[in-house]
């Protein structure tokens, strides 16, 4: 077993951390954890995330939940490209993950959940999601109006952390021609090696 573990599944939050692994091309253990069938509260795993959530890493003695923290320490772990190479760009990366988090998340959950068939929304409840995302993806098209990545010319963990989070958006059939640089952005992070990997995990998964 090698010495990192990656508690949870690829139709999950931990595919985010899986791509991480998969772009850094080093070696890891999937333990399954299935929120679906309450494998979060089975077997000890809320001792490793009092949250009962994934993904949640073991990396050695360190214990950490929060997919887009485990992919910010993973990348300052391991260095190589993806990682910050200045402490204003680490900044940036954190801001990057956050705004994700903060303005992002939440309205394409509902989105992907209503795709999916997890949860049954409302019209009213989709439309409001819907609507919510127009300023965060304004604001995103605007950035990268003069850039390829959001850190610049290369493709770094900031980028793949919000591209985690917005890769929902195309999976729950959501409208993205309005914003053209977000689409290409998207597009050029999702046809990397490692997140067509991950893809193809998903898609295996789902058929099971």
């Amino acid at each position: 077993m090698s010495d990192l573990i990656i508690y949870g599944t690829v139709i999950s939050r931990a595919s985010r951390t899986l791509w991480m692994a998969e772009e850094l091309g080093i070696d890891y253990t999937l333990e399954k954890v299935d929120i679906h069938k309450g494998e979060q509260h089975q077997g000890g795993y809320d001792a490793l995330n009092p949250n009962a959530r994934v993904p949640t890493i073991k990396d050695g003695d360190l214990v950490l939940f929060e997919s887009l923290a485990i992919n910010l320490y993973l990348a300052k772990k391991h260095g190589g490209p993806l990682a910050a190479k200045t402490p204003e760009d680490e900044a940036r990366a954190i801001q990057w993950s956050m705004w994700a988090l903060t303005e992002v998340e939440d309205n394409s959950v509902v989105l992907i959940q209503k795709a999916m068939g997890i949860k049954d929304h409302d019209q009213s409840v989709m439309d409001a999601a819907i609507g919510a995302l127009v300023r965060p993806l304004k604001v995103l098209e605007g950035v990268l109006s003069d850039r390829d990545y959001l850190l610049g010319s290369d493709f770094t963990v900031a980028d793949l952390n919000v591209a985690a989070v917005l890769g929902a958006l195309p999976r729950a059939k959501f409208d993205l021609s309005p914003y053209p640089k977000i689409a290409a952005w998207l597009t050029a992070c999702n046809a990397r090696p490692a997140a067509k990997r991950v893809g193809e995990m998903r898609v295996a998964a789902m058929k099971k």
